[in-house]
C-alpha cells in the first residue's frame, strides 16, 4: 500500500484521505484501524481460528507492548482476545502466547474501560468458576475478580443513542470553579458510577453495563445487512441473546437505561413475553429505571437534518419523532406487559434544555415525553446528558437511583 501514491484510503468505512502517500500516515493511526478491522473479525468464530493460526497472538503481544502509551490500541488488543477467549478451543493457545499475566496486570489499571476489557476476558477464560460468556459489548462492571460473595441479583445498564457502555454513566464533570473549592474531594470522582458507587453501596450484587452500535455502522453503509441491522427490532434480538449467554435472568433483575436505551429495553421485554425460553427473564425482572426516556418521541427528530444529525445521526430518526405510531404501539403493548408483570418503575426527566453546537439549546425528552404512565415522575434540573449523571454519590439522583434498587430487589438482597 505504502507504494500507491495520492488518492483515498478507505479502511472500514472510515474515508482518510490523505493528499500525501500512505508512508506519511503514522504507523499508530494504522496499527488502530487494522486492529479495528481485527474487533469485528474477532466477533466471527471462523474468523477466530484464522487470526490465531496465523500468529495473531503473538503478533498482538508485540504491539500491546510496543504501544503502552495508547490506551486505544492496548484496549481494542484486550477487546480482540476477550473475543477469542469466547471459543474454548483457543484458550490453550491465548494461555500459551503470555495474555493471561498481561490480562492480570490490565485489571489493576486505574482506567474503567480497560480494567473492564480485562475482567470480561478473563471471565471469558475461567471455565472452572464462571460459567456465563461475555459476548463482545457486555462488560462486568462488578464483581470484577472471583468473589466468595454470592451473587444475589442483576443490575443492568443501558446506554442511549451515541452513549457508551462507561461515559454514559460517569460522574457529572466538575466545572473549574466547584474543583477549586472542592480540590479536597477531586479524588471521590468516578469514571463509572455503577462500577463505584453501587456495590460499596448495595453488595451481592452483579453489575453490567452494555455497549451496542448506536448511531452508524461497524463496516462500510454498503453492507446489505445494514438497514436491519440499525432497527429496534434487530438490535432487541441481539442483546437479547448476548444476555442470555451472560446469564441474565436466571436471578432478579433491574434495568437502568438512558434516553433510546429505555425504549430498546422495552423491546427487549416484549419480545421476550413473546419467546418461550426468555419466560423467566421477564419473571426476574422486578425493576425498570428510566433516565429521560423519550416514551412519545422527541421534538429533536422533527428539527433540521444538520442539527438532528448531532444527537441522532441515523435510521432511529424516524423512529423517535413525535407521536409515532411505532412508540405509541410500542409504549402500549409495554404497559400491558408492565402492569401485568408488576414492574416496579421510575421515571426521571430533565428540565433544562441540552446545549447542541454553539447556538441552539433545546429540551430533547419534555417531562410529558419522558412520563411512561405507571410508577413515580420525578423532574430533575438537569439538562439529558446529565440525567444519568450523579454529581457526587450523597447527590438526590444518586440516592433516589439506589433507593429504587435496593426496594425493587429488597426481598431477594436482604435473605
Amino acid at each position: 500500500m505504502a507504494a500507491q501514491r495520492g488518492g483515498l484510503w478507505c479502511f472500514g468505512g472510515n474515508g482518510l484521505p490523505y493528499a500525501q502517500s500512505l508512508t506519511s500516515v503514522p504507523s499508530e493511526k494504522v496499527e488502530s484501524f487494522c486492529l479495528q478491522a481485527l474487533v469485528q473479525h474477532s466477533k466471527v468464530r471462523s474468523h477466530c481460528d484464522h487470526i490465531v493460526k496465523n500468529g495473531g497472538l503473538q503478533l498482538l503481544q508485540r504491539v500491546y507492548q510496543l504501544r503502552r502509551d495508547s490506551l486505544k490500541i492496548q484496549t481494542n488488543i484486550i477487546r480482540i482476545v476477550g473475543n477469542l477467549a469466547l471459543n474454548e478451543g483457543l484458550h490453550q493457545a491465548i494461555f500459551q502466547s503470555g495474555w493471561l499475566y498481561v490480562l492480570a496486570e490490565m485489571m489493576q489499571s486505574p482506567h474503567v474501560i480497560q480494567a473492564s476489557h480485562a475482567a470480561r476476558a478473563l471471565a471469558n477464560l475461567d471455565k472452572e468458576t464462571v460459567k456465563e460468556k461475555y459476548q463482545d459489548g457486555v462488560y462486568i462492571l462488578h464483581p470484577q475478580s472471583r468473589d466468595n460473595q454470592p451473587i444475589k441479583a442483576d443490575v443492568l445498564f443501558i446506554h442511549g443513542i451515541l452513549g457508551a457502555a462507561f461515559k454514559t454513566w460517569r460522574q457529572k464533570d466538575r466545572n473549574a470553579l466547584e474543583e477549586e473549592v472542592e480540590t479536597d474531594s477531586k479524588d471521590d470522582y468516578t469514571e463509572c458510577w455503577p462500577k463505584s458507587w453501587l456495590p460499596a453501596d448495595c453488595p451481592n450484587l452483579r453489575v453490567l453495563s452494555v455497549e451496542y452500535d448506536s448511531h452508524l455502522s461497524d463496516w462500510m453503509a454498503k453492507c446489505p445487512a445494514e438497514n436491519q441491522r440499525k432497527s429496534l427490532a434487530y438490535r432487541s434480538r441481539e442483546l437479547l441473546n448476548k444476555l442470555k449467554q451472560a446469564g441474565v435472568g436466571e436471578r432478579p433483575v433491574v434495568w437502568v437505561a438512558h434516553s433510546m436505551g429505555g425504549l430498546l429495553v422495552k423491546k427487549m421485554l416484549l419480545d421476550a413475553s413473546e419467546d418461550p425460553e426468555m419466560q423467566e427473564l421477564l419473571k426476574n425482572t422486578k425493576g425498570i429505571m428510566f433516565y429521560s426516556v423519550p416514551h412519545y418521541g422527541t421534538f429533536m427528530a422533527e428539527y433540521s437534518v444538520s442539527v438532528r444529525y448531532l444527537l441522532f445521526p441515523s435510521i432511529e430518526v424516524r423512529e423517535l419523532c413525535k407521536d409515532s405510531p411505532a412508540l405509541r404501539n410500542l409504549n402500549e403493548s409495554f404497559l400491558n406487559i408492565a402492569k401485568e408483570k408488576e414492574f416496579k418503575v421510575l421515571s426521571f426527566a430533565e428540565t433544562l434544555p441540552t446545549n447542541i453546537g454553539p447556538m441552539i439549546k433545546i429540551l430533547v425528552v419534555p417531562p410529558q415525553s419522558a412520563d411512561l404512565g405507571i410508577g413515580e415522575l420525578i423532574e430533575v434540573d438537569v439538562d439529558h446528558l446529565n440525567i444519568c449523571k450523579p454529581e457526587k454519590r450523597d447527590s438526590f439522583l444518586y440516592k433516589r437511583s439506589l433507593q429504587f434498587i435496593q426496594e425493587a430487589l429488597q426481598s431477594y438482597i436482604t435473605q
